[in-house]
Parts: C-alpha cells; sequence; structure tokens
C-alpha cells in the first residue's frame, strides 16, 4: 500500500525575533532521528506580538512584508511510493534533529542512504515568506477587523479518516513536555485554558482530515481565544503517535523553540487528532499572552482553576454525535461521481448530472433520478458522511427528504427527514461546524431568523438553534469564501446583491459589517458551491442565471472571480444546490 510522504513545502518565517529572507534557501539535507526515520518540515510558526506589532521585538526593527499579511501557508501530502515507519513532519524554520542531550549544528552532515523507498522521494524545498502579522486592532477588539482574504492552498488530498481514539494522555505529554522545557530554561510554567483547547483541537481534527498542513489565519480573533496580549501557534504531525516527540520536534527547530521560550505567555490549549492514514499523530498548539488570566484557566489538563469560576459550556447543535469520517469510494460508477458535479431538475422532474471531467469541463447530461417535478429546492451532500453523494430534498408540499447515494450506482429508497413546514424556509446544506464534519442545515424564515439544524442521520430533524437575526436573502449558499477553513452564507437579496456572512465554525456569526460581494445578480435562480472546478480542492460556486446560462465563478484568490459560462443546454432546468 503506497504511503504518504510530503515532496515539498512552504514555510512562514514569522516567529518572534527572526527576520525572513526575501530570497529562497537552499534544499536542507534529508537529516534522521535517532531510530534512523526521515524527517520533514513544513509549515513554520505564526506569532503575534501586541507590543510590537511587525517590529522584530530583539531589536526594534521594522519588518515589511511582502505579502498581503492574511496569507496562509498549505502544504499538500502526495502520494509517492512509502515513508518510513516513524516519520515527524513539523512546523519548522530548519530542517534538523536534534537527539537528546545533543545539540547538533545547522551543518549537520548528510545522513547515511535511506532505505529504497525514502530515497526516491524528492528533498524538501524551503521557501521564505515574510511572516505574518496581525493588525493592533485585532488583538484590542477580536472580530472587528479580518484581514484581506488569504492566498489560496496548494492541491492537497481529500481522504478523511480521523481516529476517536482518547487523546488526553497525549494533551497531558505535550503540557508537561512543554513546562518541563520552560522551567529547565528559567521561564513560568504555561498554564492550561479548556477553551483554548477546543481553538486548538478544532483546527487539528479540521487539517488532519484535510491532510494539508497549514496555520489558521487570525486565529487570535476566534472568541475562544479570549482577547490576548500576545499569541502563537505551532503544528506538527508524526507516522507514529508519539506525543513527546512533537515538542523535541519544536524544540529543534529555531522559530518554534523560541515560540516555546516566550515569556509573554502564560497559558496553552493542545490540539491531537490521530487519522489511520500515515500521518497517524497531529498536533496543534495555541500560546496566549493575557495580563490578567482569563476565567476557568487550569494549572494543567484536568486540573485545578488558576482563574476565575468558569460552568461546564453548555452543549451545542454544533457537538458531533460522533467522530464519523468516510471512507475513500471510487465513485466512478455512482450517479453522482464528485464535488465538481452539476446536479439539475429538468422541466418533466428527472434529475440530471453533468459530471466534472477536468478544469471548469462536463460530460454530457445523463438521467440520475425522476419523480422531482414537486421539488422546492434539491442540495447534492453526503450526508451520512459514508463516501457517496446524496440528494437532500426540500418539497414543495413541506417535507424534507433524503436519497442516499449508492457507491456502484443510483439511491436508496428516500428517507424523510421533516414533515411539513419546510417549503416556508430558505435552505443552505453544508459543514457548518467545524468540530462536525457531518453536514448541516442552515435555514432563513421569512422574518430574517437564521437557524441551525443539526444532522440526525436518518432521524427526524427538529431541533434548532438561532445563529442570527436581521438576515434578508431570496437565495443562501453555504461555502467557503475567505479560504479560512470556516464556511461561509452568500445571501442574494431582492435587489440582485449579495452579502457575505462569514462563520467562526461555531453557531454564530462572526460580529462584524456585512460586505457586498457581489451585484447584479437579479437573474440568478440557482446557487451551488463546488469543490475541483479548476484543480483539487479549489472553491467555487456555479449560477444559474437567465437566458439558459450557467456560469462558474472561482473563489481562488478569496473572491468572486474568472467567471466563465459552462455549455448546456440548460433550457428548462434548474439547478440543484
Amino acid at each position: 500500500m503506497n504511503k504518504l510522504v510530503a515532496p515539498s513545502f512552504l514555510g512562514v518565517l514569522c516567529a518572534l525575533a527572526l527576520v525572513s529572507s526575501s530570497t529562497a534557501a537552499p534544499p536542507a539535507p534529508l537529516p534522521h532521528n535517532q531510530a534512523g526515520a526521515a524527517s520533514i518540515s513544513l509549515a513554520a510558526p505564526l506569532v503575534r506580538d501586541a507590543g510590537t506589532s511587525g517590529k522584530d521585538a530583539s531589536s526594534g526593527g521594522s519588518l515589511t512584508p511582502a505579502v498581503d499579511p492574511a496569507i496562509r501557508v498549505a502544504s499538500p501530502l502526495t502520494e509517492p511510493a512509502s515513508a518510513p515507519a516513524t516519520t515527524t513532519v513539523s512546523g519548522s524554520t530548519a530542517a534538523r534533529t536534534p537527539s537528546a542531550g545533543t545539540a547538533q549544528p545547522d551543518t549537520e552532515a548528510a545522513p547515511p542512504p535511506a532505505p529504497a523507498p525514502v530515497s526516491a522521494a524528492p528533498a524538501p524545498q524551503t521557501v521564505s515568506i515574510p511572516p505574518l502579522w496581525a493588525p493592533d486592532q485585532e488583538l484590542a477588539a477580536p472580530g472587528a477587523t479580518q484581514p484581506a482574504a488569504p492566498a489560496p492552498a496548494p492541491a492537497r488530498m481529500s481522504t478523511e479518516a480521523l481516529v476517536p481514539d482518547s487523546n488526553s494522555a497525549a494533551i497531558l505529554t505535550v503540557f508537561t513536555k512543554i513546562n518541563e522545557y520552560r522551567v529547565a530554561n528559567g521561564l513560568n510554567k504555561v498554564k492550561y485554558h479548556p477553551t483554548v483547547a477546543g481553538l486548538s483541537q478544532d483546527w487539528s481534527d479540521n487539517i488532519a482530515t484535510r491532510e494539508v498542513i497549514e496555520h489558521r489565519a487570525s486565529f487570535w480573533t476566534d472568541p475562544r481565544a479570549m482577547s490576548p496580549n500576545s499569541a502563537g501557534e505551532v503544528i506538527a504531525i508524526r507516522t507514529d503517535r508519539d506525543a513527546a516527540q512533537l515538542v523535541e520536534w519544536w524544540k529543534g527547530s529555531p522559530g518554534h523553540n523560541a515560540m516555546l521560550l516566550d515569556p509573554r505567555f502564560n497559558v496553552m490549549g493542545a490540539g491531537i487528532s490521530y487519522t489511520n492514514s500515515t500521518y497517524r499523530i497531529w498536533g496543534v498548539v495555541n500560546f496566549f499572552g493575557y495580563t490578567t488570566l482569563p476565567a476557568g484557566t487550569l494549572d494543567s489538563p484536568g486540573g485545578a482553576s488558576s482563574g476565575g469560576t468558569l460552568p461546564s459550556p453548555p452543549s451545542s447543535l454544533c457537538d458531533p454525535l460522533v467522530k464519523h469520517m468516510p471512507p475513500t469510494l471510487n465513485l466512478a460508477a455512482a450517479a453522482i461521481t464528485g464535488p465538481a458535479d452539476l446536479v439539475s431538475v429538468d422541466s418533466a422532474g428527472q434529475l440530471l448530472n453533468r459530471a466534472s471531467t477536468g478544469p471548469r469541463t462536463y460530460a454530457p447530461a445523463k438521467v440520475i433520478g425522476s419523480g422531482f417535478s414537486g421539488a422546492k429546492e434539491v442540495f447534492v451532500t453526503d450526508w451520512d458522511r459514508d463516501g457517496a453523494y446524496d440528494v437532500l430534498t426540500q418539497w414543495a408540499g413541506g417535507n424534507l427528504t433524503l436519497y442516499r447515494g449508492i457507491a456502484s450506482g443510483g439511491f436508496q429508497a428516500p428517507v424523510t427527514l421533516g414533515v411539513g413546514g419546510w417549503n416556508t424556509l430558505t435552505l443552505a446544506v453544508g459543514g457548518w461546524c467545524s468540530n462536525n464534519r457531518m453536514p448541516q442545515i442552515l435555514a432563513l424564515d421569512g422574518g430574517g431568523n437564521l437557524y441551525l439544524y443539526a444532522n440526525k442521520g436518518t432521524g427526524d430533524i427538529a431541533e434548532r438553534t438561532t445563529v442570527a437575526t436581521g438576515v434578508y436573502a431570496s437565495r443562501l449558499s453555504m461555502v467557503d469564501y475567505d479560504g479560512d477553513g470556516f464556511q461561509d452564507i452568500l445571501g442574494l437579496r431582492t435587489d440582485g446583491t449579495v452579502q457575505l456572512y462569514r462563520g467562526w465554525g461555531t453557531t454564530a456569526l462572526r460580529a462584524e459589517a456585512r460586505a457586498t460581494v457581489a451585484t447584479g445578480w437579479t437573474d440568478v435562480t440557482g446557487i451551488r458551491a463546488l469543490r475541483n472546478v479548476t484543480g483539487l480542492n479549489s472553491t467555487g460556486v456555479a449560477l444559474r442565471r437567465a437566458n439558459d446560462t450557467v456560469q462558474y465563478w472561482d473563489l481562488g484568490s478569496g473572491s468572486l472571480a474568472s467567471p466563465s459560462n459552462v455549455p448546456g443546454p440548460w433550457t428548462g432546468q434548474r439547478l440543484a444546490q
């Protein structure tokens, strides 16, 4: 079985007191740890100092980023021959592995010859990118000001294979090792906060699910960061489950080491995710500095409180019932073959699919179902997360039904998820909750109230919570508009303007002014969020417009761009959402 290795990476040199070069560093030698396993550096840490705001804290010199301050760095995991049993991949600015108790110089000699499968892989490449800093006002008022849209992430695999094993021991190990290291260097221990840990765990699950190493843009503006004065993030992954070695790798990288030993940080949270893929452990640690410890701060994971009292968080409709990850299926024979397919309903009530055949290209329409004349809207989603795409149908008579897709072709008999009243709502379907990989439903009523309905599998959908009020739109579409890893809402108004409602991955919207991201859409009768149209994991939306036109608008630049027409004919057809 082929395993994954990472052939290249982009590193952000953004740790405190480090100034990045404007030229690319030469490829580093591929080092080996004590067990003889190859180690490859991927993404560098993000660090933020409210007091310096883009200055080198040690020298006072200013740093002038040459790229947008909200750029994200991603490293795809591709699939060459095989990977060694204990490969470590860590966010790092120097590719070297320290031996226990022995400092190794940066000029470490080339490693001994690696086994054939490893030596066949290309050597990692290092590219310097200026630091990523947050504006001061973001730390003063999280959510008030957001950075510009991030750069698009490179292509990555879509395999999802989280393993729901307990991570409590690994989190305690990471916490303990970091504090042992700080104490050994004359620093105070950092404390632990469950709310911060929730932020870290959400992102760890997010990147492990998508199998991509990248930092979350503006993580310090998340409400769970609780208005810190300084903030940092480190990420590492390994092919075994040795959590202690995650910390060792951070210690061996100058940028990450500086973050572990940053005296400003006094609170941390850790997220650990396990997968059944090549990289079996994914770790994310968020560090924050506060003038006053937030309520609920603990001496250690599961320990005594050091701050004020904080009640247990109430249950949320975003809480997953299970960590359910779909298998990777061959969908060549399925009715809907992938996330870039375009599904429509014709005037005879037939369900048609145009399978994606390449960048912005589609196969002729194929009938995949019938009897949909009475449908108000049809939605394409993997509702049960079994790897095959399903059809969720909102009927004009008021019911909501699910047709579960079969990988070998066709659909199962419909299951009724909701009885009566669904025809009065405007719906959007997708992965709204960041800690729940099951799709959910956002529903807008005529009074401008936006609700979240939890996914109950094939059970009745009734429980809901209010996400926002004062939302007025004739159509909704759920898509990650700004590329930050969280789903957003495009709200099409009756005057043809489109407002952006950005999500946090929670049951609330971001508290910010609602930007108008498009105008002139008065003729749009359908909006479908798509992936993989222009490339693997690309994002965009398809619009059904007047004059029997369907357009695809790419979101790779963080805004609607590069529209192109999708050949029809589209006469008499409504676009599935």
